[in-house]
């Protein structure tokens, strides 16, 4: 189970699983996102292709306005993920 909120400074917290049974909840709060912010990953345990899907949907969509997701505190193992699909190419992960 995801569990997924945004803080008073518009960072983006992610808490759980990130896979297909969560990708609509997540679309709809990365559809509210209209601005440059960070997504942390600190207490994310696991992402899908599903997962991925819905942060490259959000991040194509922020980047034809001029802005983007920062991708922070991720576990080496999702950075792995991230890596190995090309994704480090595509977001800043700090």
């Amino acid at each position: 189970m995801l569990n997924i909120s945004v803080g008073v400074d518009g960072t983006v917290h992610l808490k759980g699983r990130f896979d297909a049974s969560q990708a609509e909840e997540a679309r709809d709060v990365f559809l509210d996102v209209r601005r440059s912010c960070f997504v942390s990953f600190a207490e994310l345990d696991y992402i899908s292709s599903a997962g991925l899907g819905v942060l490259l949907e959000a991040q194509q969509r922020l980047q034809s306005t001029g802005h983007e997701l920062r991708l922070t505190s991720m576990n080496r193992h999702t950075r792995l993920v991230f890596e190995l699909a090309g994704f480090d190419a595509i977001f800043k992960i700090e």
